[in-house]
């Protein structure tokens, strides 16, 4: 049985359609992420699933349990760790720990488990105030473990983190589904869904365009590789480097940042080696890697996911 089962989704907000006839289904113990802009519709859907909203139509089934009926039984086996928690300020990691869990019957993860699950033994006695904002972080994730839910969501958990920090928490992440907790995670960070996530789907004006492995996405996608580098200030005109040889596809121009997509990478780089020094343009900063899911994105909404 599915930990999630989404059947044709829908909710409207007057002539905004949030979700537009999704469905989709998540495994026991997968980390599933949800890809897209703000205003995709990835927070309605959440919220949803959560028992938190009510659809307008359409069957949604998280662990077996009907959603609309079932909330209080759905409420009590799942976690959720929100993008941003307020914390009592006054109160230590331990203490808000203890509060928190002292509100759960049943069974339950001990504190000193969760302090250790999500490292933060050396903060322990550390007021939440003096955390920084990926222990802030840290903690939250804690917060929805307590009840040792079969499911937990996290709603765009790294957002404003440092790179370090982010990458602390994922392993964290990590941690948590080696138990064979079931993850719907929600995120900007096209890196972090690659690296964390069993199957993601990309979202965009309340529908999935796309929903596969991060690696069956970017093979379905894109057979090239990607060439970047940065203009200098005199910029070429639209069409420079549509017809260098081996480009397949219309050069990505961010400002001064080029992307170029090859299935020749070599005889690409000769050819743009050659009209630069011709001085056609001129170019700094050389890179060239494989494709990724932020290409993809690009490739099927026209957009980067940032915007």
């Amino acid at each position: 049985m599915p930990a999630i089962e989404v059947q044709d989704l829908k909710k409207y907000y007057g002539a905004t359609r949030a979700v537009d006839g999704v469905s989709f289904t998540v495994e026991q113990g997968e980390v599933f992420g949800m890809l897209g802009p703000n205003g995709a519709g990835k927070s309605t859907t959440t919220e949803i699933l959560e028992g938190l909203r009510k659809p307008d139509s359409g069957n949604v089934q998280v662990l077996g349990l009907d959603v609309t009926r079932q909330t209080r039984e759905v409420k009590s086996r799942i976690g959720i760790q929100l993008q941003t928690t307020a914390l009592y300020p006054r109160l230590n990691v331990r203490e808000i720990l203890d509060l928190f869990s002292s509100f759960f019957p049943g069974e339950k993860r001990s504190t000193d488990t969760l302090i250790d699950l999500v490292s933060l033994r050396e903060k322990e006695k550390t007021l939440s105030k003096d955390l920084s904002g990926g222990q802030r972080q840290r903690l939250s994730v804690a917060l929805a473990l307590i009840n040792k839910p079969e499911i937990v969501f996290m709603d765009e958990p790294t957002t404003g983190l440092d790179p370090q920090a982010r990458r602390g928490l994922w392993e964290t992440i990590r941690e948590i589904q080696k138990s064979n907790t079931t993850i719907f995670l929600t995120t900007h960070y096209m890196e972090e869904a690659q690296t964390l996530c069993d199957r993601v789907a990309v979202v965009e004006t309340g529908k999935i365009i796309a929903l596969d492995t991060p690696e069956a996405l970017i093979q379905q996608n894109f057979k090239e590789t990607a060439i970047e580098f940065d203009l200098a200030d005199e910029t070429p005109p639209e069409g420079t480097f549509r017809h260098l040889k081996g480009v397949s596809r219309p050069a990505v121009r961010e400002g001064r940042h080029v992307t170029l997509y090859t299935n020749e990478t070599m005889a690409t780089l000769n050819e743009l080696t050659n009209r630069a020094q011709a001085g056609d343009f001129k170019f700094d900063d050389l890179r060239i890697r494989r494709a990724t899911l932020e290409d993809v994105f690009l490739k099927l909404t026209g957009k980067r996911i940032r915007d």
